[in-house]
């Protein structure tokens, strides 16, 4: 099932598995009779499952105890529970996903993708007919993303149904055996996926041809020089690594997860260390301590790649998140913020931005992916930050949105002149906007990509390149 944010996907699911009610439409079969459940408790009795983007689990909880939750009250005798039999049924419903973790150990201990797992092993632990994944490999790794299909492939053989949600095209075109596409809360088409390619599916998603015009071009002010860094180390994290930055410039950081981008990032900003080497910003030697030290002191702001782990306050406003890096600016002597003046601010970038939502004080929780990213974006324009670092912006943000964040990260370069480090592990997305690309490998630059002429076809070729070579010479 695709569809842009706010085409519908998500509010579909949440009808379907009783977490919201439909207003009024056509009536919904299960096993050609009529479905109606008043909660989550009565879809999940009729064999409806959903697994979310954000994974529901108990962190401090074990591996057996977050899939045997809802089942505790048929283990056991006179309320006394048998850890035992817990942990067995548990390793059977594990066996099935192939998960090969010690069921005993707490779920926070585990990565991402294999918590995915456990919450699919507890939705099979129930009687289940329908399994709807929302977003499931947003946050996995290639080699988690292809056991995941594996283990999808396997439940799809014993019967039960898969409804597959993704911004991904390539996985949905990859996985699926036919194409639902919602737009504006209606459904567009559904079709064999035979019948659908990479153009079809855009058209329909956004009602026209994907824009593949190029964005233009500028040139950095290469005399003045904004953020220096020079051979900076840190064990695990960096070794040696050192670029300039100059004012008005998209300088991209390629290379796999785990390269060494994010990690260098967050040593710019002070969430981490180093152990040698030089950072200067205008020209001076910097000592950051952290995000606030380095918005308030130099003006440098780090739009992270987990936005919703890391960049919003999810049951907070729109207003407050945005107005959170301006709050000691908008406020008094006396430490007050003016809510007129902290409205202003926010509707600023709400405006601006084209956020989609009631207004400014809805929670950021119930907004789309593609809206909350305008949110943690926006709330570093407020602060009018003259360096932005920008990890993965279009991650999890449908094909319209991916173009629209690209176009921005092009104006606040171009035209505000802004100075911006863009980490992506989308190719097309740092060729199309980078003026040059520094390339990682193992915590280390091993390369650099002058990109002027925006080549796709010569700059992947090299990007490709430094990265073998670099390995073929480690190894």
């Amino acid at each position: 099932m695709l569809g842009e944010n706010g085409a519908g996907k998500s509010t579909l699911i949440k009808i379907v598995s009783g977490f919201q009610k439909a207003d009024k439409g056509s009536e919904i079969l299960l096993d050609e009779k009529l479905y109606q459940v008043n909660n989550t408790f009565e879809a999940i009795n009729k064999g409806i499952q959903t697994v979310y983007q954000d994974l529901q689990v108990v962190p401090l909880a074990s591996v057996a105890e977050n899939i045997m939750f809802d089942k505790l009250n048929s283990i056991g005798r006179s309320g006394i529970l048998s850890w035992k039999k817990i942990t067995t049924e548990a390793e059977k419903y594990l066996d099935m996903v192939g998960l090969k973790v010690d069921p005993n150990t707490a779920i926070s201990r585990i990565s991402i993708g294999q918590r995915q797992l456990v919450v699919i092993a507890k939705a099979i632990a129930s009687n289940i007919k329908v399994l709807m994944l929302d977003e499931p490999t947003s946050s996995l790794t290639a080699n988690e993303t292809d056991y995941l299909f594996k283990v999808i492939e396997t439940l799809k053989n014993k019967g039960i149904l898969i409804i597959f949600v993704s911004h991904i095209l390539e996985e949905v075109l990859q996985i699926s055996d036919r194409i639902s596409i919602l737009r504006d809360g209606v459904c567009a088409i559904t079709d064999e996926v035979s019948n659908f390619d990479r153009k079809k599916i855009i058209y329909h998603m956004i009602g026209r041809d994907e824009d593949t015009k190029p964005l233009g071009d500028f040139s950095p002010d290469k005399s003045k020089k904004v953020l220096e860094v020079k051979n900076i180390n840190r064990a695990k994290l960096a070794e040696n690594v050192s670029f300039d930055l100059y004012k008005g410039e998209i300088l991209g950081f390629y290379g796999l997860m785990g390269s060494g981008r994010t990690e260098i990032a967050k040593i710019l900003i002070g969430q981490e260390k180093h152990d040698s080497g030089n950072i200067k910003i205008n020209g001076k030697a910097s000592k950051i301590k952290g995000v606030s030290d380095a918005l308030l002191k130099y003006k440098m702001g780090y739009i992270t790649e987990d936005r919703r782990k890391d960049g919003l306050i999810l049951s907070s406003s729109i207003k407050n998140n945005i107005t959170i890096t301006v709050w000691k600016k908008l406020s008094n002597l006396f430490g007050y913020v003016s809510d007129k003046k902290e409205t202003d601010a926010a509707m600023k970038q709400y405006d601006a931005l084209d956020i989609k939502a009631t207004g400014l004080n809805q929670k950021v929780s119930l907004l789309s992916g593609g809206n909350q990213q305008k949110v943690n974006i926006g709330k570093w324009l407020a602060a009018e930050c003259d360096i932005l670092i920008i990890d993965e912006p279009t991650v999890g943000v449908d094909v319209g949105a991916k173009e629209y964040f690209r176009k921005l990260i092009w104006k606040i370069a171009k035209e505000y002149k802004k100075s911006i480090i863009l980490i992506s592990s989308d190719m097309p997305e740092i060729i199309k906007l980078s003026n040059r690309i520094l390339v990682f490998s193992q915590k280390k630059v091993v390369g650099e990509v002058d990109n002027t002429e925006k080549d796709y076809k010569k700059n992947s070729r090299k990007i490709g390149n430094y990265i073998s070579e670099f390995q073929i010479a480690e190894s």
